[in-house]
């Protein structure tokens, strides 16, 4: 159905936002103090979703303003560096006059130089008037001429692989090109590049699924599919020192299948783990229609859930150099919704978006419901990197709840693949309005689809829940709690610890989960975290499951062999 409604006063406040933050094509860097302005640099690409090997050409658009009147300054000379992993691939000057920089990044593969950065080749002529900074005579950039207006080129190892790069941004110089700053002005922003990588599953009928992760963080690795849960699993290198947590602002992995594999078709639920850890809701989202075959399955692990990982495993965690990720298949729902489209704030006209709210029908009063939100445009494809303020309000005109998201720089929540879930509590039986103001799109607020709107909900009782089918907990015999602790305390050593488990799992007293054998490596060494969980489990701080999961990490990884 399609429904509308426009309220007299609209429940929630009109936003001004003073964009900071981070998209996948896109990125602005905290502000830095320069005179009386408040200074900063964005980097933005177009296109903003690039996959590896599908592009020969992409834009790079680094724009230095300043925030307090979103005002570009002029003739500005800047440093850009481009890194990924560690490894720089491009380092040089350019200058350009009205503070919005343009460059064409030409990705070229196969660079043999144990310096990346030596493959790399610029174009444009030496600017006469700011010394080895490259400029091109032309039309200036805008969105609307990015093929034809006048740029510097960058050519080499760029974008050939998928992953997170670094995009480093001195400003040498700016209102002036003879002009140098007192002190240099440096930033760091952060763009995506995805990169498809296929698998196949082996479903228990000898039936072969094909699979596709699209990583934009790094390449992955050990990709198992467990028949026991239909669960996939894989990893990839990841820094897990809380410093390094702090600049990453999200880990973002879509795994692709099949609609007719039935585990992971339109209408189920999964729950997601990194780590070993469940991550929230909102961390795993699930797209049915962006594609009428594939199901895509979001992993979008933002800053504060990556520190929520880091505060669960401790500072044992802080060593560790990769990310395992799990997602596993629950049941189906019966789902319940209502649409409606928005219109603008001035004249109450419609605008190109409309919004889906959906739910599972088994939830009522007294529970915490996770409503999914979906952006879509007039062509019914999702509206990504959406902002959005949300409130539930009750039948007596009463706000219960308003969400603004946590940024007072940047407002709103963000719908990154336009769909989000928010968990609202339902005290009671009876009819609810929903209010969206929808702020634009991207860091720069774009509002082609901006505009408020209501949806009504009618919640009735709360229904007994399907119970998820997962594997029930191990058994584990009392007694084999002091062989752990004794491990833990140093009065047995590694060798005897993972000879004894040896024992017990091929004599089925301790009973694990079906795990993929792995090879192991020259070291095998246990990590520490491992011998701190079991002496948390022996003295009862942490359950049998997490003490389970850390001897199927030991099998997993080929330190301990059970076939």
């Amino acid at each position: 159905m399609l429904f509308i409604t426009i309220i007299g006063v609209f429940t929630i406040p009109t936003i001004l936002p003073d964009a900071f933050g981070h998209g996948l094509g896109g990125d602005q860097a905290p502000p830095l103090s320069f005179g009386d302005m408040e200074v900063t640099v964005s980097t933005q690409l177009d296109p903003s979703d690039i996959t590896v090997g599908e592009v020969s050409s992409a834009n790079m658009q680094v724009r230095f303003f300043d925030t307090l009147t979103d005002t570009n300054l002029d003739q500005v000379t800047y440093r850009v560096e481009v890194w990924q992993s560690g490894e720089l691939l491009a380092r040089n000057l350019f200058y350009d006059d009205d503070g919005r920089l343009d460059v064409e990044i030409r990705p070229q593969a196969n660079c043999n130089e144990v310096d990346m950065w030596r493959c790399t080749t610029y174009g444009g002529s030496e600017h006469v008037t700011a010394p080895g900074a490259l400029y091109v005579f032309g039309d200036a950039c805008n969105d609307e001429n990015l093929e034809t207006c006048a740029r510097p080129t960058i050519t080499g190892p760029i974008f050939t692989q998928g992953g997170l790069y670094n995009i480093r941004v001195d400003i040498e110089a700016a209102t002036s090109p003879k002009t140098v700053v007192a002190q240099i002005l440096s930033y760091d922003t952060f763009v995506s590049i995805a990169q498809d990588q296929n698998f196949m599953i082996q479903t228990a009928n000898a039936e072969e699924i094909p699979v596709v992760v699209k990583t934009y963080y790094d390449h992955v690795d050990n990709f198992q599919f467990d028949q026991s849960d239909n669960s996939i699993s894989f990893d990839m290198p990841f820094d897990w020192d809380p410093e390094y947590v702090d600049l990453v602002q999200v880990v973002h992995e879509e795994v692709r299948v099949p609609k007719t594999f039935a585990p992971y078709a339109e209408g189920k639920q999964f729950k997601g783990y990194v780590n070993g850890v469940e991550v929230d809701q909102r961390a795993l989202l699930n797209d049915p229609y962006s594609y009428e075959d594939t199901n895509i399955v979001h992993f979008l692990i933002t800053n504060q859930e990556l520190k929520k990982i880091n505060e669960a495993l401790g500072p044992e965690n802080y060593d560790n150099k990769k990310m395992d990720l799990k997602l596993v298949p629950l049941s189906e729902i019966e789902k319940q919704s209502t649409e409606f489209y928005l219109v603008d704030t001035e004249n109450f006209e419609p605008v190109p978006t409309t919004v889906n709210i959906s739910w599972d029908g088994s939830y009522g009063a007294g529970d915490e419901v996770p409503f999914e939100i979906t952006f879509f445009d007039q062509n019914r494809d999702l509206i990504r990197d959406m902002r959005y303020v949300v409130s539930f309000i009750d039948e007596n005109d009463q706000v219960l709840e308003t969400f603004m998201g946590d940024d007072e720089l940047m407002p709103g929540i963000v719908a990154v693949e336009g769909i989000d879930v928010k968990k609202i509590y339902v005290p009671s039986q009876g009819i609810y309005r929903i209010d969206i103001r929808a702020l634009g799109t991207g860091f720069s607020y774009d509002e082609t689809y901006a505009g408020i709107g209501s949806g009504i909900i009618e919640i009735g009782p709360s229904l007994p829940k399907t119970t998820p089918v997962e594997q029930p907990p191990a058994a584990i015999p009392e007694w084999i709690k002091n062989n752990a602790g004794w491990w833990a305390d140093g009065s047995i050593d590694d060798y005897s610890f993972v000879q004894g488990i040896q024992f017990l799992v091929k004599e089925d007293i301790l009973k694990i989960p079906p795990t993929s054998q792995g090879e192991g490596t020259d070291s095998n060494e246990i990590p520490a975290w491992i011998k701190n969980n079991a002496g948390w489990w022996a003295d009862g701080s942490i359950d049998d499951d997490s003490f389970i999961q850390g001897i199927q990490y030991l099998i997993k990884e080929g330190i301990m062999r059970v076939s």
